[in-house]
């Protein structure tokens, strides 16, 4: 770990992170439906012979789902110890030109920048989101495309109401205790929820929109989802007025940025750096 790494202020949530992805299966923990519609409106020819970022990779789950589309090279960085479980995972696809580093995100520079660099559930965990995407955009190369997804303000009431309070205790909790006997519990009845909306339209329900597109996974991934919600010190939900706020940095092309609604209670957004 170098010293940027061990004076990190965000090293708690990393560790805590990494203490989930180390301890899940080997290979992605999503789908590639999941990553294309995550990484949409970039589409394979935005990555095909490319070379990409991905801040904050935890395992390389997405990163696995990169390489399917024929980038010249990956490369990952990640501040918590998963960046060891992310390079056993990217070796074991074969594709040889991969890099993981283990760095603070926040202050990370690489020295030519890359063509696409791309941010997915990160910037949200950081204690300074505005420092998450401010490396966003300056790891991309001129004429490069960045692009990030973060928890929506919009949208998650319910959440900040009732997760954020126990996220306070859990994220204190040995990891074994908050993902077995509290994550697995809350896990199952929000299955049962999901299940029962998404074969419904009752639309004004409480992550109407969430529990239709979760619904369609199975109860393992319920699970991942509610521990890193609860293992987390952390989550700041961004506002849409927060990133327009960044999209208006002088340094991005203004025709190019989209900022898209997911799912009812998140956020995509991106463009062109100039």
């Amino acid at each position: 770990m170098d010293g940027n790494t061990a004076i990190s202020k965000d090293v708690k949530t990393a560790q805590a992170f990494a203490t989930s992805w180390n301890n899940l299966p080997e290979g992605s923990v999503y789908t590639f439906e999941q990553f294309e519609e995550w990484v949409a409106p970039l589409v394979k020819d935005d990555f095909k012979h490319k070379n990409i970022a991905e801040l904050g990779c935890g395992n390389g789950s997405l990163l696995l789902h990169t390489t399917q589309w024929q980038p010249s090279s990956v490369t990952g960085v990640d501040l918590g110890d998963s960046v060891q479980t992310a390079k056993t995972n990217l070796i074991a696809t074969g594709f040889g030109a991969f890099k993981i580093e283990q760095a603070d995100l926040t202050k990370y520079e690489s020295e030519q920048g890359y063509d696409v660099v791309y941010c997915i559930g990160v910037i949200h965990h950081l204690k300074d989101p505005d420092a998450g995407f401010r490396a966003l955009l300056k790891n991309t190369s001129s004429g490069g495309k960045f692009h990030g997804w973060v928890y929506a303000k919009e949208g998650n009431g319910i959440i900040i109401a009732l997760v954020d309070p126990l996220r306070k205790i859990t994220s204190k909790l040995p990891w074994w205790f908050t993902k077995y006997c509290v994550a697995t519990p809350l896990s199952a009845i929000f299955y049962l929820y999901a299940q029962v909306i998404a074969r419904t339209t009752l639309t004004s329900f409480p992550l109407y929109e969430y529990s239709c597109w979760i619904a369609k996974r199975e109860f393992l991934f319920f699970r991942h989802v509610a521990f890193d919600q609860l293992v987390t010190p952390q989550t700041v939900y961004i506002s849409r007025a927060m990133v327009e706020s960044w999209l208006n940095d002088p340094s991005i092309v203004p025709d190019s940025t989209y900022i898209i609604f997911r799912n009812g209670n998140s956020w995509k957004f991106g463009g062109i750096k100039k």
